[in-house]
C-alpha cells in the first residue's frame, strides 16, 4: 500500500499529494462468425454485376474482437488486416488488439468478423458509428482494394447484421433479414452440426480460380453459380417457416454445386465426412466457405442427431453452434490505471 502521509521537521503528519487516476479510454468491438447455407460465391465480383448472386446465411456466437486504446505516436501495426483497418481510419495515434475464437482457415468468415470488429471499434474511436450497411462495405473495400483480396460481401453483411440474412448480390447489395423464431433457432442449433477439419485454406487463391472459370464461360461452372444462387431464397422460406428438413435438403442440393464449380473445392477428408453423415441419417452437408479444407456444416434428421454426431466425429472436432442474434457490438469504457 502506499502511504498517504509523512512525517515533518517537529514530529507531526503532513498528508501527500494524492495522484489524481487517470481514466485511458478503451473501445472493444466484437463481430460473430456465420454459417453460409447457400449461394456462396455468387456474391463475389463480377459474377454479381454481370449476373446478380443471392446468398443465405446466419451469424453464429464464435467472435472476434477488436481494442483500440491511445498511443503517443501513430505506428503502423504490424498484421496486414490490422494495418489496413487503421490506415482506412486515417492512421490515428492508437494502440490495436484482435483476438479471435474463430479457427483460423476454418470457413466461418472468421477474416471478416475481423474486419467488421476492427471497423466498429476504429468508427467509434473517430467519433463515428456507422451502420451495418456502412460497416459491412468498408470492411469489404478494406479487404478488397486497400489488402488485394479476392472476396465476396457475405461474411462482412453476416458479422455486421448478425441474425439469418438473405443478401441479393448486385450493383448494391441488399440484406434483408430473415424471421427466425425462437423455436426455429433451437431447432436448428440441435440439428446442425459444424465439424471442424482443422485444415486450413487459402480461400482467395479458390475464388480466383473459380471466378476466372466463369469468366471464361465454362459451361459447368455458370450452371453451378445459377443453382446456387436459386437455392438461397429458398433457404430463405424454409428458414423462416422453421422447416429444418427441407433446408437439409437443400443444403445437400448446394453441395452437389458447390463441388462442382472446382477440383480444389472438395477433399478426401471432406468427402468422408459428408458420405459418413449421409450414412447415418444426416439429410445434408457441405463444406463452408470457399472450402478445400476448414470447416462442413451438416443438418441431421430429427431422430439421427446422436448417430450423426458419433458418425463424423471419428474424422474431426466439432464447434458449438448457436445462432448470434446481435452483429457487430461496440462498448465504449474508459479504465482507472
Amino acid at each position: 500500500m502506499h502511504p498517504t502521509t509523512s512525517r515533518d521537521s517537529f514530529g507531526g503528519h503532513v498528508p501527500l499529494p494524492t495522484r489524481a487516476p487517470v481514466t485511458i479510454r478503451v473501445i472493444t468491438a466484437s463481430a460473430p462468425a456465420r454459417i453460409d447455407f447457400g449461394g456462396g460465391w455468387t456474391d463475389v465480383a463480377p459474377y454479381t454485376t454481370a449476373v446478380g448472386g443471392a446468398v443465405c446465411n446466419v451469424a453464429i456466437e464464435l467472435r472476434a474482437v477488436a481494442t483500440v486504446c491511445a498511443a503517443e505516436l501513430p505506428v503502423a501495426p504490424d498484421d496486414p488486416l490490422l494495418r489496413a483497418a487503421w490506415q482506412r481510419a486515417g492512421m490515428p495515434a492508437v494502440s490495436i488488439g484482435l483476438t479471435s475464437d474463430i479457427p483460423v482457415g476454418s470457413g466461418l468468415g472468421g477474416s471478416s468478423a475481423a474486419g467488421i470488429a476492427l471497423a466498429a471499434a476504429l468508427g467509434a474511436w473517430r467519433g463515428q458509428r456507422l451502420a451495418p450497411r456502412e460497416l459491412a462495405e468498408l470492411s469489404r473495400s478494406t479487404e478488397t482494394e486497400t489488402m488485394g483480396l479476392a472476396g465476396g460481401c457475405q461474411d462482412h453483411y453476416a458479422a455486421a447484421y448478425g441474425g439469418a440474412l438473405l443478401l441479393t448480390c448486385g450493383t448494391e447489395t441488399v440484406a434483408t433479414p430473415v424471421s427466425l423464431r425462437d423455436a426455429a433457432a433451437d431447432e436448428l442449433e440441435l440439428r446442425a452440426l459444424i465439424v471442424n477439419t482443422g485444415a486450413s485454406r487459402i480461400s482467395s487463391d479458390t475464388i480466383t480460380a473459380v471466378m476466372h472459370a466463369y469468366r471464361d464461360k465454362d459451361t459447368k461452372t455458370c450452371a453451378s453459380l445459377r443453382r446456387m444462387a436459386d437455392l438461397a431464397p429458398l433457404m430463405a422460406e424454409s428458414l423462416a417457416r422453421g422447416d429444418i428438413d427441407n433446408l437439409g435438403a437443400l443444403v445437400a442440393a448446394q453441395w452437389a454445386a458447390q463441388r462442382a464449380l472446382h477440383p480444389s473445392i472438395t477433399t478426401p477428408l471432406i468427402d468422408r465426412i459428408v458420405a459418413d453423415a449421409e450414412l447415418a441419417g444426416a439429410l445434408g452437408a457441405k463444406a463452408l466457405g470457399a472450402s478445400g479444407g476448414g470447416c462442413v456444416l451438416v443438418v441431421a434428421a430429427r431422430d439421427r442427431i446422436a448417430a450423426v454426431r458419433e458418425a463424423v466425429a471419428r474424422h474431426a472436432t466439432m464447434l458449438p453452434f448457436r445462432v448470434a442474434r446481435t452483429g457487430v457490438q461496440i462498448h465504449d469504457t474508459g479504465e482507472l490505471s
